[in-house]
């Protein structure tokens, strides 16, 4: 597994996201940048192994209900949480997409890449993603900054993104990170046992193909959301300054914080 994951008990997703080379040949100093899943079902071992990465940002991009359904056992007091409030839903909202009849592994994939699609531009994230920029461009040299939602894949997987764009990741590396997803969630492995839950829950046969884009990551869903900013904003480093914010000034300030 590569060195960047950290094999956390409780906690899946868990991973190092610096280490990568950045604008002029610098690079994102590891220990620096972290993302995961949630926290709810975290180990009095992993809490431990927590502590030692001083982590003291932490950008929660779970709805409200997620928060209140998973629970907490992280963060402890010293963190500054940015939560993204999207909104109450009684379920998820690709479970309600599966309650549908006829599904197929192609309508779930066109699912995802839809929800890619909409998620830059999504006014909490939007609101979620610039704190974080702002927060990164003032955080203390001995600290660690986090990125979760409830599986830490979609939304966390773009805001990870975005986050190597600003620090001059290549896109080849970025989806390198963003594909990282598949063999550290044990993505493979955990397909069977997950599709047999939904169908159970939902009273459906549906095959494992059909849950597959809500398990693991495909470079396609990213690659959507990467479109539209490109079709709405012109271009990533544009969508940066007017939609999130981060201006020349501000990028060069999380540059000296996080490349070496």
């Amino acid at each position: 597994m590569d060195d960047r994951v950290k094999p956390l008990e409780g906690v899946r997703n868990f991973r190092d996201f610096g280490g990568y080379e950045g604008v002029d040949g610098a690079r994102i100093r590891s220990g620096k940048l972290y993302r995961s899943g949630h926290f709810g079902e975290a180990s009095d071992n992993d809490l431990t192994a927590i502590d030692l990465f001083n982590i003291t940002l932490q950008a929660d991009l779970r709805r409200p209900d997620e928060r209140e359904r998973h629970g907490d056992k992280w963060p402890v007091q010293g963190v500054h949480r940015l939560y993204s409030d999207l909104g109450r839903e009684t379920d998820a909202p690709h479970v309600n997409f599966l309650r549908q009849v006829a599904i197929d592994a192609d309508s779930s994939r066109g699912w995802m890449r839809d929800y890619y699609v909409n998620a830059p531009y999504r006014p909490a994230l939007v609101e979620t993603y610039t704190a974080w920029f702002d927060r990164l461009a003032n955080m203390d040299d001995d600290t660690a900054a986090l990125v979760n939602c409830a599986a830490g894949k979609d939304r966390t997987g773009i805001l990870c993104a975005l986050t190597h764009h600003a620090l001059g990741v290549s896109m080849d590396d970025i989806f390198v990170d963003y594909e990282l997803t598949n063999s550290a969630a044990n993505v493979e492995e955990r397909l069977p046992e997950a599709a047999a839950y939904f169908n159970d829950m939902l009273s459906k046969n549906f095959d494992n193909a059909v849950y597959q884009p809500f398990v693991g990551v495909d470079r396609e869903f990213l690659e959507a959301a990467i479109a539209a900013i490109k079709d709405q904003s012109g271009d990533i480093d544009t969508y940066l300054v007017t939609a999130l914010g981060v201006d020349n000034a501000k990028r060069e300030a999380i540059r000296e914080k996080l490349l070496a």
